[in-house]
């Protein structure tokens, strides 16, 4: 970090710009009742982390393409939650 008398800055100055605050990642009120979901939204809405997501690959519900995008989808996600709370 460079010294406050270099830069004419305090230490932890707030910028003026209003998004340059802003916490990184999605917003808060993203809306996670989607029809498809990427892996990131449904490990997010699951609970999982995208590593556990990846090394549980073959418990996961099934994925599919829409060009690059890899998607699961609202009834997959659904029967696998109702799979894994049977197992339960």
């Amino acid at each position: 970090m460079a010294r406050p008398e270099i830069t004419g800055r305090k230490n932890g100055a707030i910028s003026a710009r209003p998004d340059a605050n802003r916490n990184r990642g999605p917003p808060d009120d993203v809306d996670l009742d989607l029809d498809a979901y990427s892996i990131g939204q449904f490990c997010q809405r699951h609970g999982l982390s995208i590593a556990t997501f990846y090394k549980l690959k073959d418990q996961m519900p099934p994925t599919f393409r829409v060009g690059k995008r890899v998607l699961i989808g609202r009834e997959a996600a659904a029967a696998w939650r109702r799979q894994r709370e049977t197992a339960a």
